[in-house]
């Protein structure tokens, strides 16, 4: 079957150019949000994607009309062939980029400006030291401050992913705002989500109401621009008119996006997830070192995406763990 009878849009007509590739699923930090405390068994080495691999299905992807890349793990920068991976998906005419945990980020300069990327997302969700050695289970704290100071005076654009989880770091967000008065920067608040191992509930959602809430207090509307959204963007942007930088909140509880999703995700043992909270997934490895045609497989899955959340499209439904906890943990897939 030729490229040009396939195509990346799914039923329910939304047009697929963005490729999430996990390509690791080692760690290490161990946030409480994406892993189960004890840990999750790895998928063995010969199970996952090697960098040929990866390489190939990208260019696959891309050949179908893909326009953007976006690397996740685990923390993609742990895996031994990175600099590799990046420096050849760089030479395949897309926008590449990633999301990290910040903390091998000095290494990898150079291989970024390389591979032509121009924008990094790190997560970092507080600004108080004892909080991140409680959440990510580590103490780099303070090393992860300094690689995002190094990554901005570096050119790049930098976006700070914030997961907010009622108790812990919802008291943080007028503080992280501040953060973008005198730095070019984007923070982006996250609600909380459920995935195996993470003990979500929704009584620790931080919502998108009541984020707003939380900065109309010490901002006014009229100190708030709205900022335009790009196409089929996730986050609800904003800034303060004074400030430098901005911010932006991905509501993918309580206001989902999925009407304008473009997303697909490739697990780093080759599986296509056609949603990040589908149980439903298709292998293209095996089918790729059986020498048969990825091709049929990639369009069959984006068919059979479902119109919200992977098939939660109520409530009742989002909040049933027997529906959510036949996902992956959020480590296993790639963020």
């Amino acid at each position: 079957m030729e490229n040009n009878l396939i195509s990346l849009e799914d039923s329910h007509q939304r047009l697929h150019n963005y490729l999430r590739i996990s390509i690791t699923e080692n760690c290490n930090l161990r946030c409480t949000y994406c892993m189960p405390a004890e840990g999750i068994v790895l998928t063995p080495k010969p199970h996952l994607m090697t960098a040929d691999e990866i390489v190939n299905i990208a260019q696959t992807f891309v050949n179908l009309g893909v326009t953007k890349i976006r690397l996740t793990g685990g923390e993609p920068l742990v895996r031994k062939e990175a600099k590799e991976i990046l420096l050849r998906l760089g030479k395949l005419g897309v926008t590449l980029t990633l999301t990290s945990n910040g903390i091998l980020i000095p290494d990898f300069i150079p291989t970024f400006k390389l591979a032509q990327i121009q924008t990094i997302n790190i997560s970092l969700d507080t600004l108080i030291k004892d909080k991140y050695n409680q959440i990510t289970r580590r103490n780099y704290f303070d090393q992860v401050l300094e690689n995002i100071s190094l990554t901005l005076k570096e050119g790049f654009q930098v976006k700070l992913n914030v997961v907010l989880i009622k108790g812990f770091n919802e008291d943080e967000i007028l503080d992280f705002i501040a953060l973008t008065k005198d730095k070019k920067i984007q923070v982006r608040f996250i609600e909380f989500m459920p995935f195996t191992g993470n003990q979500w509930d929704k009584s620790k959602l931080v919502s998108l109401a009541s984020i707003l809430e939380t900065i109309q207090t010490t901002f006014p509307d009229c100190e708030m621009e709205p900022l335009l959204a790009a196409p089929n963007d996730t986050a609800k942007n904003f800034k303060i008119k004074s400030y430098k930088g901005s911010f932006a909140i991905i509501s993918s509880v309580t206001n989902p996006f999925c009407n304008s999703c473009n997303r697909i995700r490739l697990t780093a043992d080759g599986k296509l997830k056609n949603c990040l909270f589908s149980n439903s997934e298709t292998s293209l490895l095996e089918a790729l070192r059986a020498g048969q045609s990825i091709l049929p497989l990639i369009q069959q899955n984006l068919y059979l995406k479902k119109a919200i959340r992977g098939g939660m499209d109520d409530d009742l439904k989002f909040q049933n763990p027997d529906l959510f906890m036949q996902n992956r943990s959020m480590i296993a897939i790639g963020g």
